[in-house]
């Protein structure tokens, strides 16, 4: 493993409030009303016409022992991932609600059933977040994983929330950009950085956001969470961990009117790139209704922009892609 050097970019915290390592706009310059008039009069498809779905995992598969040379990724929709890496089995920012809201009666609802029930779930080695959003961070699915035992891996100040949905301390560890934290012998979690912002209120970055690097005997995966565009911090990561066996990053919710904290298609290119390259499986995509672009946009849009040398990874909610396959490109959203 390569070593982290000092002079690496860090997150600033000024009292209780975290700020990112470059200036960051999360305020609209159009203001807030013109968004409004947007999101009503605006006429791209942001929701599917016709039901998606339903699609399903393979249960039985998922619940065999994950071999000690794998390397495979199950997306579940948005950005929850269940990743097969060298033996251990992970999920990623874990969604199973019906809305990504304060309220399961209004907000943003989700185009399909996830494909596998929480319920059905294998047994996981961690739980990895990025930040505490509700779309990404769900209290009722935490609630019933924390009744597991699994260990929970966040970013700095998250931890309270899982403390306050039921799980021990003893199963939370936290962590800053930079900080990484061993895994049995062989494998590491490592956080590093991201641009974005936290908050489910109306307080905002009071807990950290952050991206990950799962780092096993064999195999690399780098998972972006939530991020703008961030040239020096990806490549920071690329030449600290990288290159990576598998990136995924995010393409969807992006827009000019928060261009600083989400990336889109394009600059998750960019960030592939600064990281190493490898597969690239998007996420944040496909599964909410949170910006003003069509809802296929963003898929659309990362295979015009990809050049041949981009392998896409782009399965069906709950299709299981064994990353040595090769590239796979379902056009689930075209059925």
């Amino acid at each position: 493993m390569k070593p982290v050097a000092s002079a690496r970019l860090q997150a600033v915290r000024h009292g209780k409030i975290y700020q990112n390592a470059v200036p960051t706009s999360v305020s609209p310059p159009s203001g807030y009303g013109a968004l409004m008039k947007r999101w009503l009069f605006e006429k791209a498809e942001r929701e599917p016409k016709k039901p998606l779905g339903p699609f399903r995992a393979d249960i039985v598969a998922l619940a065999a022992p994950v071999p000690a040379d794998a390397l495979r990724a199950t997306w579940l929709g948005h950005s929850s991932m269940l990743l097969e890496i060298d033996g251990r089995r992970f999920l990623t920012d874990p969604v199973w609600s019906e809305r990504v809201s304060p309220s399961q009666l209004v907000g943003p609802k989700r185009f399909f059933a996830p494909p596998l029930p929480l319920d059905k779930l294998p047994k996981l080695d961690a739980v990895i977040l990025s930040h505490d959003h509700y779309d990404h961070l769900d209290s009722a699915a935490i609630r019933v994983l924390g009744r597991t035992g699994v260990p929970f891996f966040c970013p700095l100040g998250v931890g309270a929330h899982l403390r306050r949905w039921g799980v021990p301390a003893a199963n939370i560890t936290e962590l800053s950009w930079w900080e990484a934290a061993p895994l049995g012998d062989d494998f590491t979690l490592a956080a590093t950085p991201a641009r974005h912002f936290s908050g489910r209120g109306l307080t905002r970055n009071d807990t950290l956001w952050a991206s990950w690097c799962l780092l096993g005997p064999t195999h690399k995966v780098f998972f972006g969470g939530d991020s703008g565009p961030f040239e020096e911090g990806f490549r920071q990561i690329g030449e600290a961990y990288g290159p990576f066996d598998l990136t995924m990053l995010e393409i969807g919710a992006s827009d000019p009117e928060w261009a600083d904290i989400h990336m889109g298609p394009d600059h998750a290119l960019t960030a592939h790139r600064l990281l190493g390259g490898g597969p690239l499986l998007p996420l944040h995509w496909g599964t909410f209704n949170l910006a003003f672009h069509a809802w296929q946009q963003p898929v659309q849009r990362l295979l015009e922009a990809a050049g041949p040398e981009v392998p896409l990874l782009l399965p069906a909610p709950g299709q299981r892609v064994d990353v040595a396959a090769g590239p796979l490109n379902s056009r689930w959203w075209e059925r």
